[in-house]
């Protein structure tokens, strides 16, 4: 009878490590870089945040705290809340109105573009008509031209259209500066939209604006959410034109009453930081609002 061969006894090599030790030093290594990115995060974070927490922080302090040398990081003398309930009655500016102003002239410049732009950047990216380079080329220089380097033809516009002093004015002059880059952001989405999608849905009995509205809005939905956030932005921030063609103080928009509160001689900062911060608030909250249906139609396709 043969004598069976001893089996062969499994050796580890001093060089490989256990499997759970291995795993061990990956989750370790991975914590380590994890904390190393969220550390720079924060760091890129409060750079940003900065000029904002301090702005926030000059809000609540006394004028005698924000000009006292050494400066007082914190306020001294109590949190001045006050200073946002003061500044609505204070005798340079009508903030309410500055207020209502401001919102009106940024919502219907917005709307306005959209209307314009949408239909516009459809039809130049779905269909080749002559002079359609031209067209977009013209559209795109428009661009380069600001309200800043067009103050005075504007005011002699607008005064002989007898819409000097006036909302429709800003929202015209707004609408008009903002559609060309709406046009553009649109028109790149619609063209990367295939045209068999716009096919399928005629075979199937729809016309241009139910193609359109039903289908392809919802594939561009984040171009349209561009549009709106640069529209709505520049509109709210916008100051040279305003500033020009808005005489009447409840007419202003706030970027120019902010400036009442500057003058040659003494600048009630308090008040300044205040308004500064009421402005940011409605611009914060339109980012809130529209997160979602931005990464919404991020998803959104041909598929349903």
């Amino acid at each position: 009878m043969a004598a069976t061969a001893p089996a062969p006894v499994k050796t580890q090599s001093p060089l490989q490590l256990p499997a759970s030790t291995a795993r061990t030093r990956s989750d370790g290594s991975s914590s380590r870089r994890m904390a190393v990115r969220s550390a720079i995060g924060a760091v890129i974070a409060l750079a940003f945040l900065a000029p904002y927490l301090i702005m926030a922080v000059g809000s609540l302090k006394t004028r005698s705290e924000i000009l006292g040398v050494p400066p007082a990081y914190l306020p001294q003398d109590g949190l001045q809340f006050g200073n946002y309930t003061t500044m609505w009655d204070t005798p340079e500016t009508p903030l309410p109105f500055n207020l209502m102003s401001t919102i009106i002239i940024a919502v219907c410049s917005t709307i306005l573009v959209l209307l314009v732009a949408t239909p516009a950047a459809y039809y130049t990216a779905r269909f080749r008509f002559p002079g359609r380079m031209v067209f977009l080329f013209l559209v795109i220089v428009t661009q380069m031209l600001q309200p800043a380097v067009l103050t005075a033809g504007l005011f002699r516009q607008m005064l002989w259209l007898d819409l000097n002093d006036t909302w429709l004015a800003m929202i015209l002059i707004n609408a008009a500066f903002n559609l060309s880059f709406a046009l553009w952001i649109m028109h790149s989405f619609f063209a990367a939209i295939p045209k068999e999608i716009d096919e399928a849905a005629q075979i199937d009995g729809a016309g241009r604006l139910r193609v359109l509205f039903t289908v392809n809005l919802p594939l561009v939905w984040p171009g349209i959410v561009t549009a709106v956030i640069f529209t709505f932005v520049s509109a709210w921030n916008e100051f040279a034109a305003s500033l020009v063609i808005m005489s009447t103080a409840e007419n202003q928009p706030l970027s120019v009453a902010l400036t009442k509160f500057i003058g040659q001689y003494s600048t009630s900062w308090q008040y300044v930081f205040g308004i500064s911060i009421v402005a940011i608030v409605p611009v914060i909250i339109l980012f809130a609002l529209i997160e979602k249906r931005l990464i919404g139609g991020l998803t959104a396709g041909a598929v349903k």
